[in-house]
Formats: structure tokens, sequence, C-alpha cells
């Protein structure tokens, strides 16, 4: 006997959400930037922000994760894949204070 396709199957009543499931079959925790934690609280120190490569001069979005404070890392443009350091400033609130890019030294 074939199985019925998974949209025609009846929802099982002891799946609420996706923290149910994952906790079901052990998964770790779906990280989504642009959803609010389900507790209420503000969302996790992630911060969109566009920037301006300093190679193609594009610009595009990035996320900024501001929970570990001040720090600089390496990132490649979106657009030219040119790596490109990022400086971020973060305050002892969690709220960037200042973001500078520039060109990576070799």
């Amino acid at each position: 006997m074939r199985r019925p396709p998974a949209d025609k199957l009846p929802p099982d009543p002891d799946l609420k959400d996706g923290e149910s499931i994952d906790a079901l079959y052990g998964l770790e925790p779906v990280f989504e930037p642009d959803r609010a934690p389900a507790d209420g609280t503000e969302s996790i120190g992630v911060q969109v922000q566009a920037v301006q490569c300093p190679y193609c001069g594009e610009t595009f979005e990035t996320s900024l994760d501001l929970s570990a404070g001040s720090t600089h890392y390496v990132e490649d443009c979106q657009v030219c894949c040119q790596p490109i350091e990022f400086s971020l400033q973060v305050d002892h609130a969690g709220q960037l204070v200042n973001l500078t890019t520039s060109r990576d030294a070799p």
C-alpha cells in the first residue's frame, strides 16, 4: 500500500510548533534573525546593516552579530567576493556604536 503525500496527511496533534519538533528529534533550534524569540524578548543581538564595499563600491545588506560585543572580522563582499574587514564597536547595552569597513590587509 502506498503512503499518501505529506500534504494529504492529517496534522499530528502532538506536534504543535517548530520547538516541539526540534525537541522530539533532538535537533538544534534554528536561528532566524528576522523572527523574535517565542518568549517575547527582543532579538538576540542581531542587526541588519547596509554597507558599502570598499572595492567595488556596491551597497549590500549584511547581518551583524552584536551579542559578542566589540570585535573585528573578515567577510566577503556579496557582490565582488573581495574580503572586507568589519570593525564593530558595541556598547555595554549591546547596541551598535560604530561600524567601519576597510579593505582586508594581505
